[in-house]
């Protein structure tokens, strides 16, 4: 594993795991960049192994979205796969349809009309004998300066109020409108 990490570029940075499905507002793509030793980053992470014989495969995707309120936002979905690459990329590629329906949000189209969409998978095979591990991740290196209160918030309310008194259901996070991702 820590091999892995090494040649993902994240083996001396300070991992957060990121869980569930949504990016923080601001969200944006950018390419790969060198991470300082000790650099604190959160990551969704996809992890498969394989021992003695097999394919393991590990996938992670993300798409830029709109609310029905017009709202930008981003989604995630990691997977790891006992299985082919192409096996993990159309399980995958599922899953972001089904986190976006249940959040009722419409994939964000280029001037082009082409979905704002990535996906990256990849995958090991063990001969006998041998074992191997496969990471695929989404690295958010400056996630922790955009996150914070005054963003659009979004409430599926059935009248019922939180003990803090704001009314239940999911919320978004305030961003600063630039941001500096890898994927």
């Amino acid at each position: 594993m820590d091999q892995a990490l090494v040649e993902l570029g994240l083996g001396d940075a300070r991992l957060i795991r990121g869980e569930g499905a949504m990016l923080p507002i601001g969200f944006e793509p950018d390419s790969p960049q060198d991470l300082p030793m000790g650099t604190l980053v959160e990551c969704h992470l996809s992890k498969a192994t394989v021992h003695s014989s097999g394919i393991a495969s590990a996938g992670a995707a993300w798409a830029l979205c709109t609310t029905p309120e017009g709202d930008e936002c981003a989604i995630v979905s990691t997977l790891s796969h006992p299985g082919s690459m192409e096996e993990c990329e159309a399980e995958l590629r599922r899953n972001l349809q089904r986190k976006l329906g249940n959040r009722d949000l419409e994939l964000r189209k280029d001037d082009s009309g082409k979905a704002l969409f990535e996906c990256a998978v990849d995958e090991i095979e063990a001969q006998e004998g041998f074992h191997g591990v496969v990471l695929a991740a989404l690295i958010l290196p400056n996630s922790l300066n955009i996150g914070g209160s005054g963003g659009p918030t979004r409430s599926r309310n059935l009248g019922v109020s939180s003990i803090g008194g704001s009314l239940g259901g999911p919320s978004g996070m305030s961003g600063s409108g630039t941001s500096d991702f890898g994927f």
